[in-house]
């Protein structure tokens, strides 16, 4: 095998190894959202995982759960989107911007 190739056989398992590193730190880190002002607040890791929903006492209106129900689907959308973000910023760092499908 030429040298070329065994380098970059080498290359290409540090990249991987690097990358399951990162999948396993950003599954501990925790993006927050809220909506509503701050009413509803969805906290969630690097793993896309719900980790909580908290609701404030003060929006919890049997007349109104339509609002809430609202309220709680765009605090968990943003919260999954700053996931998202956060993971593929991270993954970017180590492939040095490619993207490469199927990866993250």
């Amino acid at each position: 095998m030429s040298k070329n190739i065994a380098g970059m056989l080498r290359q290409a398992q540090k990249l991987q190894s690097d990358m399951l590193r990162m999948q396993e730190e950003l599954g501990s880190r925790i993006v927050e959202s809220s909506s509503g002002g701050g009413m509803v607040t969805t906290k969630v890791n690097g793993k896309q995982e719900i980790i909580s929903i908290t609701i404030d006492k003060t929006v919890v209106s049997p007349e109104d759960l339509e609002m809430l129900q609202d309220l709680i689907v765009a605090s968990v959308n943003e919260a999954l989107n700053k996931s998202k973000d956060m993971v593929t910023n991270e993954m970017s760092k180590l492939t040095g911007g490619l993207n490469l499908p199927g990866l993250f």
